[in-house]
């Protein structure tokens, strides 16, 4: 559901989607300047009652996808700017004062995991490695080339990568489209490979763009959001949750969308009952990227057993949705409710947007980092009671 706005995107998506059912509505003003009387509205958030939110980090631009470091380095990746950022806080206050850039001109490199001192980034078609990266963050040099054999489509070719319980890198390939069927399996799928790059394998399958998974902290399950096919209508298809308890599993794409739509173009060659519905169905074109289990103690009891999900908001309805954090309430394995956590980043009634939310990562203390490529700046959530 993410893409990749400018003015030439625009008048092509004007042009090609003139005859179908959805129109392009993408934010289009950004704040760029933080000033006294230009700042950041975050007093217009709405949080749940004890919860409080402040900037962590400024001017991170296009801050994406992140991942922190057992001794405090927050790493980040971006999309559209090419560039990876190393971020400490060093005197301890919940600002970041030092700000590295250790890759520029990089191929869409959204994905960073940090392992055994290693720092792993993902390109379209690439993982890189920084080794021994907090050592030399001043003067990181090349990284190494640990893979090189994924796709180079950049639709869809983003990727978000995490280290999985059995510590193998997991890595996704989207659909180089936005509807299609393609021969190779590694196309809409969730792959792995080993920290040193060798066997790469397909190990879920039939997910159009997933740009955010994580695994439950008890069972070691994995769960991932997928973003919805478009030029349906502004209500169809929902955006998923998915939730996978073993390997080579099926979620329907192309044929199936939302566990029981059939695909107007490839539908007919494929039951929806023959896939793996979601495990809660979200938002229509709510563009779902990060996700992270509320494994934290500073949050209340009742928060203990949700999923958060920052939903990057939508590019192509006639009224925007998304842009907020959503909470996923779970019973076991099951899902048993969905509704917003954070909200505020849309002006429902103008239907303005100052910022879109993309990734979480917990903090040592219990407190919630969400990184904005809209706004460029990293949040802390915090709890300090009701």
């Amino acid at each position: 559901m993410t893409l990749l706005i400018t003015p030439l995107n625009l008048l092509l998506l004007l042009f090609f989607t003139s005859s179908c059912n959805n129109s392009v509505n993408a934010p289009t003003q950004k704040v760029t300047e933080k000033t006294e009387t230009n700042r950041l509205p975050l007093e217009s958030l709405n949080l749940p009652e004890g919860y409080t939110i402040d900037v962590f980090a400024e001017d991170v631009t296009n801050a994406r996808s992140m991942d922190l470091s057992p001794s405090g380095t927050l790493f980040v990746g971006t999309r559209d700017a090419g560039n990876v950022y190393a971020l400490q806080d060093v005197n301890g206050d919940y600002k970041v004062d030092k700000k590295y850039t250790l890759l520029t001109g990089a191929n869409m490199p959204n994905g960073v995991a940090f392992k055994d001192g290693d720092l792993y980034i993902a390109e379209v078609n690439r993982i890189l490695k920084f080794e021994n990266i907090e050592s030399k963050l001043d003067n990181p040099g090349k990284p190494i080339v640990v893979f090189d054999g994924y796709p180079t489509d950049k639709h869809h070719g983003w990727k978000y990568i995490a280290f999985g319980p059995d510590g193998k890198l997991y890595v996704p390939v989207g659909a180089p489209c936005n509807i299609c069927e393609k021969e190779d399996e590694v196309y809409a799928s969730i792959t792995r490979i080993n920290s040193d790059g060798t066997g790469m394998e397909v190990v879920q399958h039939g997910v159009r763009n997933t740009v955010g998974f994580n695994w439950h902290p008890d069972t070691g399950e994995l769960w991932f959001t997928d973003n919805g096919r478009d030029m349906l209508g502004d209500d169809i298809p929902a955006c998923e949750l998915n939730y996978a308890p073993k390997d080579n599993m099926h979620f329907g794409y192309p044929y199936c969308h939302q566990g029981d739509l059939a695909d107007p173009d490839f539908g007919s060659k494929k039951a929806c009952d023959e896939f793996t519905a979601p495990a809660q169905n979200l938002g229509p074109h709510t563009a779902p990227l990060g996700i992270e289990f509320c494994d934290t103690k500073l949050f209340p009891q009742a928060m203990h057993d949700n999923i958060l999900i920052a939903e990057h908001g939508s590019w192509n309805r006639s009224k925007k949705i998304g842009y907020q954090i959503s909470t996923v309430d779970l019973d076991g394995s099951a899902a048993s409710g969905y509704r917003p956590f954070i909200d505020g980043w849309l002006d429902k009634k103008t239907d303005d947007v100052w910022g879109r939310p993309v990734d979480m990562e917990w903090m040592p203390d219990g407190s919630l980092l969400i990184s904005d490529d809209f706004a460029d700046v990293i949040y802390r959530v915090t709890y300090k009671g009701s």
